[in-house]
């Protein structure tokens, strides 16, 4: 065994052909990938990564299968299931790109359009080059059953003889109800550095009370409310620190940045081959900066400005009820908000000259989706208990058996209006609350409850209706972010910005626009 020294687990023995895998160039180049992005420029402690996260996710796989082994001899849990487990939490994350969900959710759908590409596929690439190029003997039932593993797809295992063990695929990647150990690893990591959130999640409590019933790993009802908290905690860090206003703005700038880059360095090109793959780390941004091509100055003045400060601005944002989502961009879009912005009679010359200049370019629409892991429902709900009285038997958690103070829902979505260009900033809300005060309900039938005089509060049912305010809107504005429509924001930096503007080390967003 080898010992690794962990900040959240302590010491983590992995055994040598575990080490195989680790002690090569593509799990190494996890070190240069941030664990949580663009996060790490508004905290600055989350200077972790990736493959720290992944030794981590691998320890704990270790220890949930070890335990069921040890305690469930029946199962007939053997030594290749248990490194074949390991190995899926040592691997999972083997293909995220640059700054993590940021290359797969925002830069290759705009720079790929109609790839269907995400960093599972890269991860399945990668592992398999992995494997092939440092020679490692690994039977092919064993690959494809490690890789299955962190998919949670038991039916890509269908033709296995023997056929694997179904409870196996709730460790890594649970795709029953999400308790998996990758939760486990990476919410314990993330609140630590962050320090918003604090954590009273005992995951080796929640492993060692774990057992198999029904081939489905099960929990101790005792652990329930600690198993809600988990899930709660899930949404609150993506509430408070995955969707931050700061970090998504900068994630728009790096996207911006990558797009304009692209036709010069094509990074995307290299989404489908391994050996170009290894070098895509969150380093691109210096290849980008340290370059002369002259190509590359709308990329590096867009990189400049993330490290002056100088970011693209949230001009409004609205917390809708789940049963808008899909629904937003349908009503929300540049090209809606500019037209509705340019119905606006301007007071004098600067504000008409600078309603002239407003265009899509200028805005970004960005809708995130927050729930507690399964959608709009109880992840509670699809979580097997078992008690000390029946430890072989296991049904669902009935309401009162947990706690009679459970959200009405479970989900929302959040939208937000970012300008690239801090001039419009006025402009581009005025055309977004036009739209908002305007928002219909929507189409008989969406809502479990048309037909009625939508409450201010959610229904008991479960299902948010949307609030018509006082003026007879289905939404109203948000008081907090009110501006008028020749509203400019000032910044703490907006001088020092300006004379880095004007001795050509940050380009202007105006002479940005144009140059395109």
């Amino acid at each position: 065994m080898r010992m690794f020294k962990d900040s959240i687990h302590g010491y983590m023995p992995f055994p040598q052909k575990i080490c195989a895998f680790i002690d090569t160039a593509h799990f190494q180049r996890l070190r240069l990938v941030k664990q949580l992005g663009a996060s790490y420029r508004v905290w600055p402690g989350a200077a972790h990564n990736r493959f720290e996260h992944c030794l981590g996710v691998a320890h704990l796989a270790r220890c949930m299968v070890k335990h069921l082994q040890e305690l469930q001899p029946e199962l007939g849990i053997t030594d290749r299931d248990v490194d074949c487990v390991q190995l899926a939490g040592l691997c999972h994350d083997l293909g995220h790109g640059p700054f993590s969900h940021v290359w797969d959710d925002k830069f290759i759908p705009v720079a790929l359009p109609g790839k269907r590409w995400k960093h599972e596929n890269a991860s399945e690439m990668m592992f398999d080059d992995l494997v092939a190029k440092n020679h490692i003997d690994l039977p092919n039932n064993d690959i494809q059953f490690i890789k299955a593993l962190i998919a949670g797809d038991l039916s890509s295992c269908s033709e296995s003889q023997p056929p694997e063990k179904p409870f196996l695929f709730d460790i890594v990647a649970n795709q029953r109800n999400g308790i998996d150990v990758d939760k486990f690893d990476y919410i314990a990591r993330d609140t630590r550095v962050t320090s918003d959130i604090a954590s009273s999640i005992c995951t080796d409590r929640l492993i060692n009370c774990a057992r198999v019933i029904d081939n489905q790993i099960c929990y101790d009802i005792k652990d329930a409310n600690m198993l809600f908290e988990l899930c709660h905690t899930r949404y609150s860090l993506h509430k408070l620190i995955y969707t931050h206003k700061t970090a998504r703005a900068i994630e728009y700038m790096l996207v911006d940045a990558l797009l304009a880059a692209e036709p010069i360095m094509h990074f995307a090109d290299h989404v489908t081959n391994p050996s170009k793959y290894l070098y895509l780390t969150d380093s691109i941004t210096e290849l980008i900066q340290m370059s002369n091509d002259e190509n590359l100055c709308e990329a590096q003045a867009i990189l400049n400005r993330i490290t002056s400060r100088d970011l693209y601005k949230t001009v409004d944002y609205k917390v809708f009820p789940w049963e808008w989502k899909g629904h937003l961009r349908k009503f929300f879009s540049p090209e809606l908000i500019v037209a509705a912005a340019k119905s606006h009679n301007p007071e004098n010359d600067e504000e008409r000259d600078t309603l002239r200049e407003l265009s899509t370019q200028h805005i970004i629409i960005d809708e995130a989706v927050l729930h507690y892991g399964m959608g709009n429902s109880n992840p509670i709900d699809k979580i097997r208990f078992y008690s000390k009285r029946k430890l072989n038997e296991c049904s669902k958690a009935e309401p009162g058996d947990i706690s009679s103070l459970m959200p009405a829902t479970f989900g929302e979505v959040l939208l937000r209006i970012y300008t690239r260009d801090v001039r419009f900033f006025g402009l581009i809300q005025h055309g977004y609350r036009l739209i908002l005060q305007d928002l219909p309900p929507l189409p008989e039938g969406e809502f479990p409850t048309s037909g009625l005089d939508y409450p201010s509060t959610p229904t008991r049912a479960g299902t948010a209706s949307p609030v018509r305010s006082s003026g007879g809107r289905v939404f109203s504005n948000n008081s907090f972010t009110t501006v008028g429509p020749g509203y400019v924001p000032p910044s703490p930096t907006a001088e020092h910005v300006k004379r880095r503007r004007e001795d050509g080390s940050v380009l202007s967003p105006r002479k940005k626009l144009r140059s395109g």
